[in-house]
């Protein structure tokens, strides 16, 4: 047979972009059948997927295609088993919406209802079709016929999510860049409460959007990316105010650490110090080592223990893994092979040994858990009809607890990333493990549902980093570059319907970042289902006229309209040019200073003439970030978010992409136009704060929205809007 792939040779490594030869057909048509792409489109015609390319992304599916002989079998047996089996392993039905089955006359289909109580039972005469009223839910569905039976996941969802009532502005942050004089050395979750009712309360914002809060990896030096983070489903304990925890106030050497925190906070607000997460941490953890050694009482113990039957395995596994790595590092692919798998029986064994280790981390989650609450309930107890907007990335680390934990949904040898565009001709490599669309659809979308539930669980709404991952995601192999990547698939249809369900139920909105090279047609579906988009002024250009700004008015309502995101340039930096001197001093320019130079003015000129156009700046007069913010408000944008710096006049971004080690991405504190960092409460008084509330003041909570809290605060799902 001649292989294509040499199957002994370990991925890619120095294979020269060339050897990646076109994909015969029995390649093609197996890469088809299982969703993975074999051309791609990323601007500059159509590109073919080589035949590497393919067989490693199959492998990772589980397929064996490394000759067209295996791939032929592969092939065949695909279609063989595809047309013996009576259901999909999930199937997707909406609410108020007819679902066909597809299933042999005199079909016995029983429905178990996740609530419990009477199955329905259904007999299929020539076709049939689901009953429109099933309640929401991930239901079971039993078939029996012609002597063969099956079972399927059926999640009923309902067809739109809820979404906020009225249009209101809010507050972009990164938590950990906003200091209080309380702070131990970064921003943390009191502080976030703090945050919120201020906004909430003195200035009428509707709601505060921050940065992921996963769990980060352990070790030091860590990585200080919220966007790579250990796990999704449980936020990291380095966020607590430790004396927010009430074992703090019986615990005197607790306290005392109090005091060395104030040399972190004081490095960072004074002597211009980066934000050290690792000492941060290291302080903490000793305090709450301290803490855990004091007795809880019976209320207390009691909430713990609900905290713990609630979560269940996620949360045992997630605590295993964190004490695992205590004793054997980070990396789990490096652990003793028995311990590489949570159902392995070593496993089992060294939870006995670690027991008191694992209640510790499963301690921390529940502490992290009270003072989210705390933090959402502070907002809306200040008047905001959101409160927090959580941010979920787009995948976690390898060697992370996640990783280690749902490894059989997760693609092995698989980094996620983007192709080569205009922007980024050499394409990205994130880093990150994908979903596996055939293994998350036997498991009835489950961990999907159980981490948009964890997202949502103390939100007003969520962020989805990325969310044309629901569609399609770019997969690149081991050892390949991430242009020798092609795009998977996903059931778009079920991932929304597990979205709009767990969403349904927590009350929650949800916005998509869906900025960047979107599929046609993917910003129509998310739309259609009530998730909002995301618009940032800068990018926003009417293409069918040349590029011109786009007026406010033609703007789409759905989305969280905005100057800026926590990887692009502050406004204060593009309205002085900054941005553009930075990244030439890092050596990150493409062309010339001179014409990238060229290049920002006129994109500003633009904007001036057009904030002149419909009257928010007089002719000749500069662009300020009150005038932008103000062109916001013309937008019908459901919600527009300011930049938090902004209103200080940071000119530095808080991640700079293209760089590792050059510049301190996510480590720096909000500072003024000086460098000098900035407190909370200096925020609360800055007058470029006043001036941006007041531009945005029209779009104050109206006092006769229902109240905070009130179940009736956002709009039913399914309604008109």
């Amino acid at each position: 047979m001649a292989a294509y792939l040499d199957r002994e040779q370990a991925g890619f490594e120095q294979v020269p972009a060339e050897d990646n030869p076109p994909a015969p057909p029995e390649l093609t048509a197996l890469a088809h059948a299982h969703g993975v792409d074999t051309c791609y489109d990323a601007g500059a015609g159509p590109v073919q997927v080589g035949a590497r390319t393919l067989t490693a992304v199959l492998a990772a599916l589980g397929i064996d295609a490394g000759t067209p002989e295996l791939a032929a079998e592969a092939l065949e047996r695909h279609r063989t088993e595809s047309a013996r089996r009576l259901l999909p392993p999930t199937v997707v039905a909406w609410q108020g919406r007819r679902t066909a089955l597809d299933l042999p006359a005199g079909a016995e289909v029983r429905i178990e209802l996740e609530q419990g109580g009477e199955p329905w039972e259904l007999t299929v005469e020539h076709a049939h079709w689901l009953p429109e009223d099933l309640p929401p839910g991930r239901h079971v569905l039993a078939v029996r016929a012609d002597g063969r039976a099956a079972r399927a996941a059926l999640v009923v969802a309902p067809p739109r999510i809820p979404e906020p009532r009225g249009r209101s502005w809010g507050f972009l942050a990164q938590l950990y860049s906003v200091l209080s004089e309380r702070s131990w050395g970064m921003g943390d979750l009191a502080d976030l409460a703090e945050l919120a009712q201020w906004a909430g309360a003195e200035l009428g914002a509707g709601f505060l959007q921050i940065n992921p809060l996963h769990a980060g990896m352990p070790g030091a030096p860590s990585d200080p990316s919220p966007y790579r983070p250990s796990s999704r489903r449980f936020a990291d304990p380095v966020h607590l105010r430790i004396e927010a925890v009430p074992e703090y106030a019986r615990h005197e050497e607790a306290r005392e650490l109090a005091h060395r925190a104030r040399l972190l906070r004081e490095e960072v607000l004074e002597h211009d110090a980066l934000i050290d997460r690792d000492s941060v941490w290291s302080l903490k953890r000793r305090a709450l080592e301290l803490l855990h050694t004091v007795p809880r009482g019976v209320g207390r113990e009691a909430a713990y223990r609900a905290f713990v039957r609630r979560e269940g395995e996620w949360l045992e596994r997630y605590a295993v893994w964190n004490a695992l790595a205590e004793a054997h590092g980070g990396g789990w692919h490096s652990w003793p092979k028995g311990l590489r798998h949570p159902a392995n029986p070593q496993v089992a064994a060294a939870k006995a040994e670690l027991k008191d280790r694992i209640e510790f981390h499963r301690w921390l989650a529940w502490l992290v858990d009270e003072q989210l609450h705390a933090a959402q309930r502070a907002a809306t107890d200040a008047g905001m009809p959101i409160g927090l907007i959580h941010d979920l990335a787009v995948g976690v680390h390898p060697d992370g607890a996640d990783a280690w934990a749902l490894q059989d949904v997760l693609a092995a040898g698989i980094s996620t990333g983007a192709p080569p565009d205009a922007f980024n001709a050499h394409g990205q490599d994130w880093g990150l493990p994908p979903w596996r669309p055939d293994a998350l659809a036997e498991a009835g979308y489950a961990p999907f549902a159980a981490l948009i539930a964890s997202a949502a669980r103390h939100a007003g709404a969520i962020r989805i980093d990325h969310v044309m991952g629901l569609f399609r995601l770019w997969w690149v192999p081991e050892g390949a570059l991430p242009t020798q990547g092609t795009y998977v698939r996903y059931d778009a249809e079920a991932m929304l319907a597990v979205l709009a369900l767990e969403a349904h139920r927590a009350g929650t909105a949800v916005i998509g970042e869906d900025l960047g090279t979107v599929e046609p047609g993917v910003r129509e579906r998310l739309a259609d289902h009530g998730v909002l988009g995301t618009s940032v002024l800068w990018f926003e250009r009417d293409w069918q006229a040349d590029g011109a700004v786009l007026p406010p008015e033609h703007w789409r309502p759905g989305c969280l309209a905005t100057l800026t995101t926590h990887d692009l340039p502050s406004t204060a930096a593009r309205l002085t040019g900054e941005h553009v001197e930075l990244r030439h001093r890092l050596g990150l320019l493409a062309r010339p200073l001179a014409e990238e130079q060229d290049a920002a003015a006129a994109e500003l000129a633009d904007w001036q003439r057009e904030l002149v156009r419909i009257g928010l700046l007089a002719e000749g007069e500069p662009a300020t970030p009150e005038a932008l913010y103000a062109y916001l408000l013309a937008t019908p944008a459901k919600l527009v978010g300011v930049w938090l710096p902004d209103t200080v006049g940071d000119p530095r971004p808080q991640n700079l992409p293209g760089t590792w080690d050059q510049y301190p991405n996510w480590r720096l504190p909000v500072a003024d136009a000086t460098g000098t960092p900035r407190t909370l409460d200096a925020l609360a008084t800055a007058p470029g704060t006043a001036g941006i509330a007041a531009t945005l003041a029209p779009l104050n909570t109206p006092p006769d929205l229902p109240p905070p809290g009130h179940a009736d605060r956002r709009t039913p799902p399914g309604a008109a809007v």
